[in-house]
């Protein structure tokens, strides 16, 4: 497995090792000791995996930018594998110092890519291509009343999201996409993170 590191500590784009021949192609998704080793932890230190989540999204859909704070912050490794999307990682740290800045990644069933987003980041994804299958475990239950959102176009951020290739230039969004707060708002809340580790 070929590990990059992002601009946004903490957040990592994992490329597995592929075999292929002429009957397909093999390949190892998770190893936790393997992804212990990436995140530089003991393996007894690692977040339980304890959900695993599937979306299939078509052309233009945006989902994000999402999160959960505690107690039930989440983790998310998240890969697609059918189609392509442009995986982007927002920290919220209130004390980080990329505290407010972004990431992204093009994922596809074909480079085989997963993003690491630690607790303390937003998520969010663009589908590129007709359509697109993601999956992603998280560490960390989904739960309702721990569930924030970030506006996927918040002026602040300035995410370059590659809505040209869209037409008309517009994502397809949930209300409660479109809806969300800036993060000034989110801030003025309280509904982002206080420390600074990952």
């Amino acid at each position: 497995m070929q590990v990059e590191t992002t601009p946004l500590a903490g957040v990592l784009l994992l490329t597995p090792d592929v075999f292929g021949d002429a009957r397909g192609y093999f390949l190892e998704s998770w190893n936790q000791r393997r992804f212990a080793a990436a995140l530089g932890v003991a393996e007894d230190a690692l977040l339980p995996f304890v959900q695993d989540n599937q979306s299939r999204s078509c052309r233009g859909v945006l989902r994000g930018l999402h999160y959960q704070v505690e107690p039930e912050a989440q983790a998310k490794l998240v890969r697609c594998v059918a189609g392509e999307i442009y995986d982007v990682a927002v920290d919220l740290r209130r004390d980080s110092p990329s505290f407010g800045q972004w990431t992204g990644a093009l994922l596809s069933g074909t480079n085989h890519r997963q993003l690491w987003v630690p607790v303390g980041f937003a998520h969010g994804f663009l589908t590129l291509s007709e359509t697109a299958d993601v999956l992603y475990k998280t560490a960390g239950f989904w739960n309702r009343s721990c569930e924030r959102a970030i506006r996927w176009n918040d002026p602040e951020l300035a995410i370059a999201w590659p809505t040209e290739a869209l037409e008309g230039g517009e994502p397809l969004l949930t209300s409660k996409d479109a809806e969300a707060p800036t993060l000034a708002e989110a801030l003025a809340a309280g509904s982002v993170f206080n420390g600074a580790s990952a």
